[in-house]
């Protein structure tokens, strides 16, 4: 359906250019249209600033056009010369969008024999509506927030169904049906949380919210912490006696996951225990020793999980 909707946005707007072109009395309206087509932008930010590129370009190409066609004539060969000082010019400008469109338009000049000042005008016109029309067609354009919502409980959840299976995995010696699948799952769910915070920045044309943005990214933070704390669970040969503490944080930090929590109480926790741990008798074999180190380093990995979530709820305080 959006599709659709797009394909009828795009062949609406560039009629509505050329129809308007023709009551204005300019020739090669149809070029007016195309120029619109070429306009509409995916966000906002991306259609004003391709509009700006392609005016400056506009510019530069009737400057080059009428020197190549005043020294050389109105030939296919000042016209090849224009177009590779033009297309120089758009690359080393970071202009490339506007090369064909400008282009298409110095052709009439070429057709035209001359550059008139009333032949300027002509495409000076049809330039402006079409890019106007671009422009206007984009401006219903919105964040859509319920959109990056939904992208971001998902990946929440995910992150929570992780975070239980390591809970419950923890205290089993036999994991060979413990995989890593899910995070490759996670990982498709977080780009696309991303994509979605990113095209909500770019259609607000005065807003740089970044808040969305830095939510994933310290979410895909998270990720990649877990995916240690993982790798050291599959590390453990046995299960010692501080196990089923550690397996009861993991279900509390699951149990109270959730985008809202500062999580200072989970960390006070974690840290109970840390200090605990440390306290206990020594390891009386070299198996308990690593299995322990190992348990002892996933709680510093967990802080740092809930660190992470705690720099970014104080970052985002207002």
């Amino acid at each position: 359906m959006s599709v659709l909707i797009k394909s009828l946005k795009i062949a609406g707007a560039a009629l509505v250019a050329v129809l308007f072109c023709n009551l204005l009395g300019l020739q090669s309206s149809v070029t007016a249209g195309i120029i619109t087509v070429l306009s509409i932008g995916n966000t906002k930010r991306e259609t004003f600033r391709s509009a700006i590129n392609r005016g400056l370009a506009f510019l530069c190409a009737i400057g080059i056009s009428f020197l190549c066609f005043k020294l050389i004539g109105y030939n296919i060969w000042a016209f090849s010369i224009y177009l590779f000082i033009f297309s120089l010019v758009c690359l080393v400008c970071k202009w490339p969008e506007a090369i064909a469109m400008d282009s298409v338009l110095i052709t009439h000049f070429l057709g035209a024999g001359q550059i008139s000042g009333a032949l300027l005008l002509n495409e000076s016109l049809l330039f402006i509506v079409g890019t106007l029309m671009g422009i206007i067609v984009n401006l219903h354009l919105h964040p859509k927030s319920t959109d990056f919502d939904k992208a971001a409980e998902k990946v929440d959840g995910e992150i929570k169904q992780i975070i239980s299976r390591m809970s419950r995995n923890i205290l089993l010696t036999d994991k060979t049906e413990y995989d890593g699948k899910c995070f490759e799952k996670l990982d498709k769910s977080l780009d696309v949380a991303e994509n979605c915070a990113r095209i909500n920045r770019l259609n607000k044309i005065w807003n740089n919210n970044f808040y969305e943005e830095e939510y994933v990214q310290m979410r895909r933070r998270q990720y990649y912490v877990l995916q240690q704390i993982y790798q050291n669970i599959m590390r453990l040969k046995t299960i010692p006696g501080q196990t089923e503490k550690v397996a009861e944080i993991l279900d509390r930090i699951q149990s109270e996951y959730h985008r809202q929590n500062n999580v200072k109480s989970l960390l006070g926790e974690l840290e109970q225990c840390v200090q605990s741990m440390k306290q206990q008798n020594l390891p009386v074999s070299r198996e308990e020793f690593e299995d322990r180190a190992i348990l002892f380093c996933i709680l510093k990995q967990l802080e740092l999980l809930l660190k992470i979530k705690s720099d970014f709820v104080k970052s985002n305080q207002f």
